[in-house]
């Protein structure tokens, strides 16, 4: 019964070893990669597009992108820098009247 405590008490050891090395450790790579890219389908509904539309900004350099086994794969910064740059105020409906 004695070796039987050991066992069970090193085990929980073991397991509160890997707990510790799991929260201690940088963000899990899955969730920063979730965080940080996007595949195919979600920029498209993001972006409101069609297939066709982000097959085009890629075509056209517009959108860099990853290609992994035939599936595409894109920054969030990217997108966010895209729209950035094409950002526009709406113009003061005081001058448009003129």
């Amino acid at each position: 019964m004695n070796d039987l405590s050991e066992m069970l008490r090193s085990l929980q050891l073991q397991v509160a070893a890997i707990h510790t090395r799991l929260d201690e450790s940088p963000s899990n790579t899955v969730d920063q990669f979730s965080n940080n890219w996007l595949d195919g389908q979600d920029v498209m509904q993001m972006l409101h597009i069609s297939k066709r539309t982000l097959q085009n900004l890629r075509d056209s350099k517009t959108l860099p992108f990853s290609r992994v086994n035939g599936k595409f794969f894109y920054k969030l910064s990217d997108i966010e820098s895209i729209l950035e740059s094409n950002y526009s105020t709406p113009k003061s409906r005081r001058y448009a009247r003129k």
